[in-house]
């Protein structure tokens, strides 16, 4: 009976059982974005703005546009290696022999010269984000994803490599910016690299955003600088033993914020520089950033421009180039997706002054971007200072490596 009045009083207001259904079913769950893409705003950049697709491939020598390539007067740039597809981030050995890790390909490339010509070895394959490359004593470290390998006597074995001794097997597994820059400590005790945040802009878990050092001698990670965003480039400079750093800004906040950054360590231990509440030293994140003050954290050496992707870095500490280059930071900048106009694209050189403070930021190389249709023909990706003074410049796009000299 009670059931029929209920019943008679959802008919007289139109409803049906059917129409109650209907009216308590859940609605369908909102579709979660990629992890470039959070943190977009319906409004106030370009919606059309997407990741490119990265270079898989290695350009034939003879399409590479060399002479588009532009460097100061004095220096000259040359094509020095190619054929690696998506070469990245490089490491040279004391007899001179360059590896060279990849992102998306999983090689790891050896590049022999041998009568002046070079020649390239694919000595390890199918690794996952093969990113950072070091070598110690003989050994080349490479840095996976999740994981740090080791082949030993590498140098004797490049037409037969050994399989890979585990080193550190217990990183996180996050494939957002989860690919790693490697670089040695001084002493040659600690490797030292990053573990990117897993998203564009989050509160990420405390293991993430943050430089960690692996000490090679009892296999503990150490966390030395915490609040970075991604960084895919360090070194260290001659003197002061200090590890600089380049750190990627956050996307979505506008195409002209927040600026890339070039950072210093100038404490062992307990910096922290901001991610996810303020980014550049000196912007409150608009989502996740009310409350709190960029007061509170370590502040950059230097803004680099807004989105140009600032990558590798290394102190030149050679002699070839002019006096005025001595200690001058170089930096790779990969390029910007998210901007209408694109910027970076180049190689830039960072001078400091005699307190240590960087006072000047100038272009290098550039050419890879021809301003004039807003097109990228490459994208350098890490800078390596080789034992004659040159140095070295990776492109990931063409799977090329490029040779900066200078002719005294």
């Amino acid at each position: 009976m009670k059931f029929k009045v209920i019943y008679s009083l959802m008919f007289a207001a139109g409803m049906t059982l059917t129409g109650l259904a209907s009216a308590q079913a859940p609605a369908a769950p909102v579709a979660i974005p990629p992890t470039w893409a959070q943190g977009r705003t319906a409004d106030g950049m370009n919606p059309s703005l997407a990741p490119s697709p990265p270079g898989i491939s290695a350009m034939p020598v003879e399409d590479i546009p060399l002479s588009k390539l532009k460097v100061p007067p004095g220096f000259k740039i040359e094509l020095w290696a190619a054929g690696m597809p998506n070469g990245r981030s490089m490491t040279e050995a004391p007899s001179g022999t360059v590896f060279v890790g990849t992102r998306f390909t999983g090689n790891v490339y050896a590049v022999v010269t041998k009568n002046g010509k070079r020649e390239v070895r694919t000595i390890a394959k199918g690794l996952h984000r093969p990113n950072g490359v070091a070598f110690i004593d003989g050994s080349l470290y490479v840095a996976e994803l999740s994981r740090i390998i080791r082949y030993d006597n590498i140098e004797q074995n490049l037409d037969n490599p050994p399989a890979p001794v585990v080193v550190f097997d217990a990183l996180p597994k996050d494939e957002p910016h989860g690919w790693k820059f490697m670089t040695v400590s001084p002493d040659k005790k600690y490797l030292y690299f990053q573990i990117g945040t897993p998203s564009n802009i989050i509160i990420p878990p405390y293991t993430h955003a943050a430089i960690v050092r692996l000490n090679l001698k009892t296999n503990i990670l150490e966390y030395v600088a915490t609040g970075v965003r991604n960084s895919v480039g360090m070194d260290f400079q001659k003197g002061t033993n200090e590890l600089w750093f380049t750190n990627n800004g956050r996307d979505w906040v506008s195409e002209d914020l927040p600026n890339d950054t070039l950072n210093r360590l100038v404490r062992p231990k307990g910096m922290n520089f901001g991610y996810p509440f303020c980014h550049q030293g000196d912007l409150v994140d608009p989502d996740l950033g009310k409350g709190r003050s960029c007061d509170e954290f370590d502040k950059p050496e230097m803004k680099l421009g807004a989105h140009v992707a600032a990558l590798g870095m290394r102190f030149y500490n050679g002699q070839q180039f002019p006096a005025e280059y001595k200690g001058n930071i170089f930096i790779a900048e990969h390029g910007s997706w998210n901007k209408t106009k694109k910027s970076g694209y180049q190689v830039v050189r960072v001078v400091l002054d005699a307190k240590n403070k960087p006072i000047k930021l100038e272009p290098f190389v550039t050419g890879w971007l021809d301003s004039s249709n807003n097109e990228a023909w490459g994208r350098p990706v890490d800078v390596q200072v080789l034992k004659d003074g040159s140095m070295l410049v990776s492109d990931d796009e063409t799977g090329s490596i490029f040779r900066v000299s200078y002719a005294k």
